[in-house]
């Protein structure tokens, strides 16, 4: 499952969970463009109550698309990742580090005001 919903005019609300297959990832990652047009200096939070991996075809999906993500990721200076998984919360702060123009914080998922106000703080 995966949702994408535009709150405001700089933020991305974003809430996936389960394994994601080819046909729901492509779904995904238009939304995501078509969702975030018009963004500059942005901000994204992600709810991910349970996360899977995806399939093999939803990786590749997500790799061919590559470059377009790129381009949507520009859009967006800040991102709070919401999760329960310790490994999950540790790998969206490394790729925050492998990002440079991005700052992105892991927050437990009964966390979700303070990732709001964190998101909102300049």
């Amino acid at each position: 499952m995966f949702k994408v919903e535009r709150v405001g005019p700089k933020r991305l609300n974003m809430e996936f969970s389960g394994k994601l297959d080819s046909t729901e990832m492509e779904m995904a990652l238009d939304e995501i463009v078509t969702h975030s047009e018009g963004i500059e200096d942005g901000e994204m939070l992600f709810e991910i109550p349970e996360f899977r991996f995806p399939t093999p075809g939803a990786m590749a999906v997500e790799f061919s698309r590559l470059p377009a993500m790129f381009r949507v990721i520009r859009r967006f200076n800040k991102a709070a990742v919401l999760a329960d998984e310790t490994w999950v919360q540790r790998v969206s702060e490394l790729e925050g580090m492998l990002i440079p123009w991005m700052r992105i914080k892991a927050f437990k998922l009964s966390e979700k005001p303070v990732a709001e106000a964190w998101l909102s703080a300049d």
